[in-house]
């Protein structure tokens, strides 16, 4: 008996098809919940520093928060958020397949049970499959989300963002801070899934299966899911804020340029930045996507059972 309790129970067999369309639906449900703490995230994180005898336009979430609704209304909140859903829909949907994938390749048998190590490992190769579309969305998302503050407008939106990079430095430009998204979501990904996972297993009463979790349980999983994850995330995202926001030849050494300034003008805690706003809407965000994730397997184990 001991062996199970150190594992995963799961009733069927692995599908990472039907990973991939539920990881979508999933998707869309995080970017509901999250869309406006990431555009609050964004902006306090590349704020610039204010001149001497001035303050910072923001002073902290909640102030960035009430600025922005007094500024721009609601829609404010929500800007930026097209890219997303169509960047955040397929991502997720090849997130959680290749989880599946990662999950199916390490079974010796349809129904063996996973160890935490191998989720881990499968969650890293999700990592992998995600920054290829990552990366791209990640550096035009940045790229909107400060021209709103510096009133700068460079791009009409973001087809425009891409033509304009493209036609600057080709593919590159495109693909500007891929190292830096691989090392941000390589590891997160990985603690990410297995977190969620462990969670799962802890919150199941015994003798019960995983399907029996109550909502409740299946929010609070994946909320903390999110927190695991961003906690192992959010260096690297500071950095990669910075590095693809940055004008072209700022960092020629790549991260290890921005991080030296980093810690030489503000200190190890900058690392940190956007924290609070990270980490407040990790939990609704995340917490929404596994439930949208859950849901949509069961209707898909339901509609689709031989998928």
């Amino acid at each position: 008996a001991e062996q199970t309790v150190k594992m995963s129970k799961q009733p069927q067999p692995i599908s990472p098809m039907k990973n991939f369309f539920a990881g979508g639906f999933g998707g869309v449900c995080l970017v509901f919940a999250g869309h406006p703490l990431d555009t609050i995230k964004v902006r306090l994180q590349t704020q610039p520093k204010p001149k001497p005898g001035e303050s910072l336009i923001y002073s902290g979430t909640i102030d960035c928060f009430k600025k922005t609704l007094a500024k721009e209304g609601v829609k404010g909140l929500y800007k930026g958020m097209t890219a997303p859903i169509i960047g955040v829909t397929p991502m997720f949907a090849v997130c959680f397949f290749g989880f599946g994938l990662g999950k199916k390749l390490q079974q010796k048998s349809p129904d063996d049970i996973l160890t935490y190590p191998q989720l881990f490992a499968a969650g890293m190769l999700s990592g992998v499959f995600t920054t290829a579309i990552m990366a791209p969305g990640e550096r035009i998302k940045c790229l909107l989300q400060i021209q709103a503050s510096t009133g700068q407008v460079k791009y009409a939106g973001p087809m425009d963002c891409v033509k304009q990079l493209y036609r600057e430095s080709g593919i590159r430009g495109i693909y500007k801070g891929t190292a830096l998204t691989l090392m941000r979501d390589v590891p997160a990904s990985g603690m990410y899934f297995t977190s969620y996972e462990w969670l799962k297993n802890l919150l199941t009463p015994a003798g019960k299966s995983h399907n029996d979790l109550s909502i409740p349980s299946v929010l609070f999983a994946g909320g903390m899911a999110g927190i695991f994850n961003w906690a192992v995330a959010i260096p690297p995202d500071v950095l990669k804020s910075r590095f693809q926001t940055a004008p072209e030849g700022k960092y020629p050494n790549g991260f290890r340029d921005v991080l030296r300034e980093l810690i030489r003008e503000e200190g190890v805690a900058s690392l940190y930045k956007g924290f609070n706003a990270v980490m407040l809407r990790a939990f609704p965000a995340n917490a929404a996507c596994f439930l949208g994730f859950e849901l949509a397997m069961k209707f898909l184990n339901w509609a689709a059972p031989n998928l």
